[in-house]
Order: C-alpha cells, then sequence, then structure tokens
C-alpha cells in the first residue's frame, strides 16, 4: 500500500536452460547466439483490475570471450580471435526482438583495465549490427558509483529516461 492505495505487486526471474553455470566458467554466447547466465526479470503491477510489466534482461556479452579461473582475484578476459562474432551476436538479438521489441543495452562493464576491450568489441559489434532495434549504452559503474556514491546513478538514469518513458 503506498499512500492508501493498495495493489499487487510481483517480481518473477527466469533463468535460461542454455549456457547457465559458475561464474567466470561461463562466459559469452554459443553458436546459437544464447548468452551465458541470461536471466529474464518480469515486474508485473496490477492495480483496480489493470495490469501493466515490464521486463528486464541480463546476461553475459554476447560474443565468444572467455575468462578462466587461476590465481588471479579477478582473471583477464579473452576474447576469441578465431570465430565470427556476428553470426551468433546477431542471432542473439534476433531472438531477444523477437521475444521482446525493442532493446536498450545498458553495459555496466569497467571501460579500462582489462575489461575496457569487452566494452570496445560490443559497442563496435552495436554498431556494425546498424539495427534501429537496439541501443547500446555504456556506463562504467565502478567508476561512476566507487566509495558508495549511488546518486551517480542518476547519469545512467538520465542517458535511458527517454527509451524508458517510450
Amino acid at each position: 500500500s503506498i499512500n492508501g492505495k493498495c495493489f499487487d505487486w510481483l517480481l518473477v526471474s527466469r533463468r535460461s536452460c542454455f549456457r547457465a553455470g559458475v561464474r567466470y566458467y561461463v562466459r559469452g554466447i554459443d553458436s546459437e547466439g544464447h548468452a551465458a547466465n541470461f536471466v529474464e526479470t518480469e515486474q508485473i503491477v496490477h492495480y483496480r483490475g489493470s495490469k501493466a510489466s515490464f521486463v528486464q534482461t541480463r546476461g553475459s556479452i554476447p560474443f565468444f570471450w572467455s575468462q578462466r579461473p587461476n590465481l588471479k582475484y579477478k582473471p583477464k578476459p579473452q576474447i576469441s580471435k578465431s570465430v565470427n562474432h556476428m553470426d551468433g551476436f546477431q542471432r542473439h538479438f534476433d531472438s531477444q526482438i523477437i521475444s521482446y521489441g525493442k532493446q536498450m543495452i545498458v553495459n555496466l562493464v569497467n571501460q579500462k583495465g582489462s575489461e575496457k576491450p569487452l566494452e570496445q568489441t560490443f559497442a563496435k559489434m552495436v554498431n556494425s549490427m546498424a539495427n534501429g532495434m537496439v541501443r547500446y549504452v555504456a556506463f562504467d559503474f565502478h567508476k561512476e558509483c566507487s566509495r558508495m556514491r549511488w546518486d551517480r546513478l542518476q547519469i545512467l538514469m538520465d542517458q535511458l529516461a527517454e527509451q524508458q518513458d517510450e
């Protein structure tokens, strides 16, 4: 109940049965475009007979890469050089668009250090795909929100506001 108005709020997460696995052991996509550790989360609000739904998905960056565990705290990601990334990448987003419609990609990885090549490759591939149904926004979460500066998330929210309203 908020301001005396009672409503039902449901939150449902569905984990894909494709490419599920432990962090660092399963990364990227397979040849069918299935992203590792893909999860769909749906928020449903029910108020006086009306319903509204918002779906958000998350998963591994959808190209061929790995991050094999070693003795380091955070192993360096390795982007595969021996495969055509665009085939699986395109399959992934074709499937996403069929299932969910227009896509707003929010990439939260570090834009420096060992994760920088992941962000650069992801941005380059989205641009190469040139699909008006897919928009890409990179936000260096760790840099912007370090030391518990959660107010900095407003920068991201401002970047997404127009598409979120749509």
